[in-house]
């Protein structure tokens, strides 16, 4: 695999020896805000199967939060150096403030990086009878990988069924009897570019990365249920910059992407039709924005207001179903990009086709209702999960990738197997050949 794999896998002790001293920092690097968290852990984490325990049962506490405008981040991208680092700074110390401690390492996540799935499998024979770690390692190391390309990196890569002999849909088969074990994988890739300027940036705020992480995949862990993450669901987590996808089944995602649109654009769009500076848009979005007209909406006039000094040009009102009409369109072309996305992996031939809507961009007026007709019957919106010591400003949708992040650090579900996979390179397979096992056991 590539060098960013071969980095976590040494992340991985940092990791552990900063949670063996009690502290460790959360890391949301987004296209609209800076979030900071400060966990302070209680113990060992305890071993169990799947995903980990459910926020109450976590063995984290959080002691430090903090969030700030984000700058000079673009599509979920570092697009100025100085400046998102600068933005970092400012979160990190306000979140160190609050909890009274000095953090050295941190755990990051970001929302772009063009992010592609690919969905691989293996096959070997039992050594001795009896399934081993070392099998196990040899079983992963046998899967073919793909061709992903010059400047892409592997971010994820987690075995998502094991088969030994005729019996499929194992979690673990370690010392169960049989003679071929078989595995599929999921593999997850990024442009090595952006993440390596995440990290540059990082550690130009004297910081150590002691682990990295997709918001798509994060975002699904806090915000799907434990009956949608084993039954088949669908995470859309609409930001800012930027809206991922990410596709859950038997407590494993096995589909990631995203699209390059979020809440920023439809704020772009509010700023071009009415005339008015961003952050004028984003206000009148925030507290009159919407994707449903109703007869009452023609007669709501919203006072746009402005500085100019022009008295006729900051006296401008607008009807709110002109806001709606302008808003709309941008909404519904993120959805349908979504619709696409699914489509292309498949998503049909999930035994339930739960799709839970979180992230900033999720909390328009009406949004469920629209995503209800453009994505299918089951869309729901979804909050992350409750974590012990979280503030409540911060238990909003908004911060779905963060509190993900906070479950992923407490129990790493990449590092549960700890493999090499050989360098070379094998052609590219379809990814829908890992849908196949999901139809044989279902």
């Amino acid at each position: 695999m590539g060098q960013l794999y071969q980095t976590q896998r040494a992340m991985r002790h940092m990791r552990k020896a900063a949670m063996q001293r009690g502290v460790i920092a959360i890391l949301d690097v987004g296209t609209s805000k800076i979030a900071c968290l400060v966990l302070r852990f209680d113990g060992d984490a305890p071993a169990l199967e799947g995903v980990g325990s459910m926020a109450g049962q976590s063995n984290f506490r959080i002691i430090g939060a903090a969030t700030t405008r984000s700058r000079g981040v673009s599509f979920g991208e570092v697009a100025a150096m100085a400046e998102t680092e600068r933005a970092i700074r400012t979160a990190v110390q306000a979140a160190q403030k609050m909890a009274g401690v000095r953090v050295d390492h941190v755990i990051a996540t970001l929302s772009g990086a063009r992010p592609r799935s690919y969905g691989l499998d293996g096959e070997v024979e039992v050594e001795e009878g009896q399934v081993t770690d070392g099998d196990i390692g040899r079983v992963l190391a046998a899967c073919e990988m793909p061709d992903y390309g010059d400047g892409r990196e592997v971010l994820h890569a987690q075995p998502v069924n094991f088969a030994l002999d005729h019996r499929s849909g194992l979690a673990d088969p370690r010392g169960q009897i049989g003679q071929r074990l078989t595995t599929d994988m999921h593999l997850l890739t990024v442009d090595a570019i952006a993440i390596e300027n995440l990290l540059y940036c990082i550690k130009r705020c004297d910081l150590e990365v002691a682990g990295i992480a997709s918001s798509a995949y994060v975002s699904g862990v806090s915000s799907l249920v434990e009956d949608e993450q084993e039954l088949g669901a669908a995470c859309i987590d609409m930001g800012g910059g930027s809206t991922g996808i990410s596709v859950f089944i038997r407590k494993h995602m096995i589909y990631a992407d995203s699209v390059r649109m979020g809440g920023d654009h439809v704020t772009s769009d509010i700023s071009m039709g009415l005339q008015v500076p961003m952050a004028t848009a984003e206000r009148i979005k925030t507290f009159y924005g919407g994707v449903v007209a109703t007869g009452m909406d023609d007669r709501e006039m919203i006072e746009i207001g402005g500085d100019t000094g022009d008295w006729e040009h900051d006296r401008r009102t607008v009807s709110r179903a002109e806001l709606i009409g302008i808003m709309r369109p941008r909404v519904e072309e993120i959805l349908e990009e979504v619709r696409q996305r699914l489509d292309a992996a498949g998503f049909e031939h999930l035994p339930s086709q739960q799709i839970v809507l979180t992230g900033g961009g999720s909390q328009i007026p009406g949004l469920d209702g629209l995503a209800t007709r453009i994505l299918g019957q089951q869309v729901r919106l979804g909050r992350p999960l409750r974590v012990q010591g979280l503030p409540q400003a911060a238990t909003g949708p908004a911060f779905a990738g963060s509190v993900g992040l906070c479950l992923f650090a407490a129990h790493p579900q990449d590092e549960w197997w700890d493999f090499e996979v050989p360098a070379e390179r094998h052609s590219a397979r379809s990814f829908k050949r890992a849908f196949k096992w999901f139809k044989d056991n279902w």
